[in-house]
């Protein structure tokens, strides 16, 4: 019986005298009903919520609000201009555009870009594909930097006819124009 006492006049003054708002103190967006809450409200809401949280980890968050990592350019090599485009994207999701050759059923093509996929994943390049044409494909890589390898890899296949990444063609080895190409990035 002491016990229960005890309790009840350590917690009976903490339910009581535990801060509340009075009705004439209140904000006027806070007598609202829930039900008449608009965006500017929830957000209003979002933010009290949030306001006593710890910020997240910069891996954890949303891709537009994670800082950008510094680029030394002292280190780069000016002279070609993928190697900035490279340091560019490092952290960023890029996508590139991957054609195969032209008589490739839809099935063909997604077992070659699924054998494709596990060929990067094994050199440990993460990489998402989504099939979207008979003969394309786009390859999403979380890691923007790590395209150009790729790249690499993909037009050195026999059905690969093409991948284009910002914008830039570059033909497969099994197309007329592979020579012209590498031939022209020897130049530079």
């Amino acid at each position: 019986m002491k016990l229960f006492i005890t309790l009840f006049f350590v917690v009976f003054p903490v339910i009581v005298g535990g801060k509340k708002f009075k009705e004439s103190e209140k904000p006027k967006w806070a007598k609202k009903d829930i039900r008449d809450y608009n965006d500017a409200d929830l957000e209003r809401l979002l933010d009290q919520w949030e306001e006593d949280e710890e910020p997240l980890e910069p891996d954890e968050l949303p891709e537009h609000l994670r800082p950008q990592p510094n680029i030394d350019f002292t280190k780069v090599d000016m002279t070609d201009p993928e190697n900035i485009l490279k340091l560019s994207k490092k952290g960023k999701t890029l996508m590139m555009f991957v054609s195969t050759i032209d008589h490739l059923t839809r099935e063909e093509t997604d077992t070659v870009t699924k054998l494709w996929q596990t060929g990067l994943w094994n050199n440990h390049i993460q990489v998402e594909r989504y099939l979207i044409d008979d003969n394309r494909a786009i390859f999403m890589f979380k890691d923007g930097s790590l395209a150009w390898e790729a790249k690499n890899f993909l037009i050195a296949q026999e059905k690969c006819k093409e991948v284009t990444i910002e914008n830039k063609s570059y033909p497969g080895k099994t197309t007329p124009n592979f020579e012209k190409s590498t031939s022209k990035n020897d130049e530079l």
